[in-house]
């Protein structure tokens, strides 16, 4: 897939409203995380704005941003050693207590960490399969916009650390997805690209062509 709005603007335009769009939508919908849909009619009716006197994201959006800032450092050349460093670094050896890393497969990933695993090792955990990696990799679509493989393959090796098999394809799906609308693809060449980057016959892929055909 080739740029379709090469403009330097646009192009920042785009990156923006993706990267500001995932932190708003985490402010949103925080508050009703793990509830019902029920549960949410019942609270809100529809939630058509910020339901928080205090919105905030959540550990989705600052682990964006600690992807975000790997693609800074190191780029196209980004290693799994360079992302268990970051983890290292940045979250596991710090003392913030013992649910510092939020979600399940962070704090699975965090865990084995601290017990001086490695990558992929690390990533062997309960939650491995969860969208952890997915919440985080619009900034590999934003960063390879208009090469959905090449998302792919760099959100792949960030998700080596924490996550493995359909938690991995999530992330690709995401990633590719995002790399095709910041090349100004239609809605159907977005899905069409993050399809393009995961197995066919992957619980994924499934699950994505049931959620296209009921929309």
């Amino acid at each position: 897939m080739e740029l379709i709005a090469c403009n330097p603007q646009v192009l920042l335009e785009r990156a923006r409203g993706a990267l500001l769009g995932l932190a708003v939508g985490d402010a949103l919908g925080a508050p009703a995380e793990n509830m019902k849909p029920s549960e949410i009619r019942a609270k809100w009716g529809r939630i058509e704005g910020f339901v928080s006197d205090d919105p905030a994201g959540t550990d989705d959006t600052e682990y964006a941003i600690f992807s975000g800032l790997l693609l800074a450092r190191h780029g196209s050349a980004l290693t799994v050693a360079h992302v268990e460093r970051a983890w290292h670094h940045w979250i596991a050896d710090l003392d913030e207590g013992p649910f510092r890393g939020a979600g399940f497969s962070e704090r699975g990933t965090l865990e084995n960490l601290r017990r001086g695993l490695a990558a992929p090792i690390s990533a062997q955990h309960r939650h491995a399969w969860s969208d952890g990696l997915a919440m985080r990799a619009a900034p590999f679509g934003v960063f390879a916009a208009g090469r959905p493989a090449e998302a792919a393959r760099l959100v792949a090796i960030d998700g080596t650390v924490s996550h493995d098999g359909e938690g991995i394809y999530g992330g690709q799906a995401v990633a590719a997805g995002v790399a095709a609308a910041m090349a100004g693809g239609s809605p159907a060449s977005v899905v069409s690209a993050a399809l393009s980057v995961i197995p066919s016959d992957s619980w994924t892929a499934r699950s994505l062509r049931r959620a296209v055909t009921a929309a």
